[in-house]
């Protein structure tokens, strides 16, 4: 496989949120504005990135029985200096994202990508894997928002574009699962094969 592969599958064939349905928590409860759902799309592709490049470097000399811890370790690494970096400097947009960071942790999509990907490839292919992965992830994310957002605020990333309030339901919890849903059945609609 290319590295343009490894780099495009996360955006379409394989995309975390739309197609795997992977990493739904965040996906869920942050994306109820546009920039929150590009801000934790963001810090999953840098976890992804890094942890993708650090295991790929270190997967000969962890033996088999501590593999999994080990991924965890380096993750949460990564994980903790994401959280300090934006507490440091982007607060408002931590205090939104809160406990959903530290979780990124234990999100599917970054530990699968460790095991399934970035333990049995070299370190550019993990690299371009992780970015694309991460990258996919943060477009969804953001997409699931920004559509939330508009129909339940009639704004995109906090500029309202109309007076009035939205359709509240979209903001709230239910509005993740129904827009979530049909956003789901539009990507299958787009790719499905005739």
């Amino acid at each position: 496989m290319t590295q343009m592969q490894n780099f495009t599958k996360g955006f379409f064939k394989e995309n975390a949120v739309f197609v795997m349905l992977l990493g739904m928590c965040p996906t869920l409860a942050v994306t109820n504005s546009a920039i929150n759902g590009l801000g934790m799309g963001l810090a999953t592709t840098f976890v992804l990135v890094m942890s993708n490049l650090v295991i790929s470097l270190i997967k000969d000399l962890v033996p088999s029985k501590v593999r999994i811890p080990t991924f965890i370790v380096v993750i949460a690494s990564f994980v903790t200096v994401v959280d300090l970096v934006m507490a440091g400097y982007a607060p408002a947009l931590h205090e939104q994202l809160g406990i959903f960071i530290p979780l990124i942790v234990v999100n599917c999509v970054v530990l699968g990508r460790a095991e399934a990907f970035a333990s049995k490839n070299n370190i550019v292919s993990s690299i371009f894997d992780g970015l694309g992965m991460g990258l996919g992830f943060a477009m969804a994310l953001t997409i699931l928002g920004s559509v939330r957002e508009i129909l339940g605020n009639l704004s995109i990333f906090g500029i309202k574009f109309a007076p009035g309030d939205g359709i509240l339901v979209f903001i709230l919890s239910p509005g993740a699962f129904i827009a979530l849903g049909f956003l789901i059945a539009l990507v299958n609609k787009l790719t499905k094969k005739a």
